[in-house]
C-alpha cells in the first residue's frame, strides 16, 4: 500500500490559454478514499490521468509511495483503474478478464486461479466465471472490472466515474459494495464521480475542483457544514445550498429582506464589500407566518416524500429568487401560499460577495438578532 501527492501538480496542453490542472497540491493517506468531484471540464479525470501516468505533467511532480513518479512509465506505478465503461474483452470468460493482467505477467497458472477465485467470491462473482461478459448485468461486469483490479494487489487504485452507466438503484447498491470493499482491502484509493451524493456517502475527504483550481479539500462532514467558499457551498449538498446576496447596512447588519442580521466582529473585518452572500441549507429556515420579518416568499411546488417535505419558493421581490426548504414529514403545505423565512443563525453561512470566500463564523454576544437569537 502507499500513499499519494501531488506537489504544484500541473498540466498545460500548448493549444489551451489556460492550465488544465493548476498548480495542485493534494495528499492521499496510505488506505484512504479520496474523490474528486467538480462540474464537467474541471479536470477530475486529468488529475488521476496524472497520477497513472497516462498524462505527463508540465510543472510539478507526483509522488507514490514517497517515489517521485512524475516520469516513470504508467505500466511501472502499481497502480489499477476501473473505467467507466469497463474495458472488458467480450471474447473472454469472465475468469480470464479478472486474470487477465496475471496472465500478461506469466504468472503460474495455479497462482492466476487461487487470485482469480479470491477476488470471485470478495465480489459475489463465484458462480459466474465461467460467462461471457454479455451474459451479466451492468453491476456485474462492473464488478467484473474491479476484480481485475483487485487481483493485481496495486499500491493505488483509480477509478474514473466506475457507476455512470448504472441505474439509480443498481448505483446506490453498487457503490455500497465498493466502498465495503476498499475498506476491507485498505487500499489507497482516488475516486472519480460528478455525483456528490457518491462522494459524500463513500469518502474518507473530497477533493473539489474547478477549473483546474483546488477548492477545498476536508472530509464530507466538514465540507457540508464549513464549506471554503461560493462555489463549494452550491456544489456540496441535494438539494443544493440557497445562496441569496444582501446588502450590509452601515450599522453592520445585514438587511435580510425587512429583517437585520447582525454581522459579528470578526465577520466585519473581513467583509470587503457592501454586500454578502447568505447560504443556509434547505433544513436551515425557521417558517414563519406571512408578513413577520424576514424574507417573504410564495410556495411554487410541494415534494412530499413521506419522511420529508420539500417545499421550493420564490422570493416576493423587484427579481425574483428561488428557496428550496426541506419541512419534517407531516407538514402541509399549498402551491400559492406565502410564508416567511429566516434563517437559523447556527445554520447560517455568509460570504464575501467580492471574493466569494467564507466569513468567519458568528463571534458575536448577546441577542444578534431580534426578538432573541435564532
Amino acid at each position: 500500500m502507499a500513499n499519494v501527492a501531488f506537489k504544484q501538480a500541473t498540466l498545460q496542453y500548448p493549444t489551451l490559454d489556460r492550465p488544465t490542472i493548476d498548480k495542485l497540491d493534494l495528499e492521499v493517506e496510505d488506505g484512504e478514499f479520496v474523490c474528486v468531484v467538480g462540474p464537467s471540464g474541471c479536470g477530475k479525470s486529468t488529475t488521476i490521468r496524472m497520477l497513472a501516468g497516462l498524462e505527463y505533467i508540465t510543472g510539478g511532480r507526483v509522488y507514490i509511495g514517497g517515489e517521485d513518479v512524475s516520469a516513470v512509465p504508467p505500466r511501472d506505478r502499481d497502480i489499477a483503474m476501473v473505467f467507466q465503461n469497463y474495458a472488458l474483452y467480450p471474447h473472454m470468460s469472465v475468469a480470464d478478464n479478472i486474470g487477465f493482467h496475471l496472465m500478461l505477467q506469466k504468472s503460474p497458472k495455479d497462482e492466476i486461479t487461487k487470485r482469480v477465485k479470491e477476488a470471485a467470491a470478495l465480489l459475489d462473482l463465484g458462480e459466474f466465471l465461467d460467462r461471457k461478459p454479455a451474459n451479466l448485468s451492468g453491476g456485474q461486469r462492473q464488478r467484473v472490472a474491479m476484480g481485475r483490479a483487485i487481483v493485481r494487489h496495486p499500491k493505488v487504485f483509480l477509478m474514473d466515474e466506475p457507476l455512470s452507466n448504472l441505474d439509480a438503484k443498481l448505483r446506490v447498491q453498487t457503490r455500497t459494495q465498493i466502498a465495503q470493499i476498499q475498506r476491507r482491502l485498505g487500499v489507497t484509493t482516488m475516486y472519480v464521480t460528478h455525483d456528490q451524493v457518491e462522494a459524500m456517502t463513500m469518502a474518507d475527504r473530497i477533493a473539489v475542483l474547478k477549473d483546474g483550481h483546488l477548492q477545498q479539500y476536508s472530509s464530507p462532514a466538514d465540507m457540508y457544514a464549513h464549506p471554503r467558499n461560493i462555489f463549494v457551498a452550491g456544489f456540496i449538498g441535494s438539494p443544493s445550498m440557497n445562496l441569496l446576496t444582501f446588502d450590509v447596512t452601515g450599522d453592520g447588519k445585514i438587511a435580510y429582506g425587512n429583517f437585520g442580521i447582525e454581522l459579528g466582529p470578526a465577520q466585519k473585518a473581513a467583509v470587503t464589500s457592501t454586500k454578502v452572500v447568505v447560504g443556509s441549507r434547505p433544513e436551515g429556515y425557521r417558517v414563519l407566518d406571512h408578513g413577520d420579518p424576514g424574507v417573504h416568499a410564495t410556495i411554487d411546488v410541494v415534494e412530499n416524500l413521506g419522511n420529508d417535505v420539500y417545499i421550493y419558493l420564490s422570493t416576493e421581490e423587484p427579481e425574483p429568487r428561488s428557496i428550496t426548504v426541506r419541512r419534517p414529514a407531516g407538514s402541509v403545505h399549498h402551491v400559492g401560499e406565502g410564508i416567511t423565512l429566516r434563517p437559523a443563525r447556527s445554520a447560517m453561512h455568509v460570504f464575501d460577495e467580492a471574493t466569494g470566500k467564507r466569513l468567519p463564523d458568528y463571534d458575536g454576544t448577546g441577542d444578534a438578532l431580534p426578538g432573541g437569537e435564532l
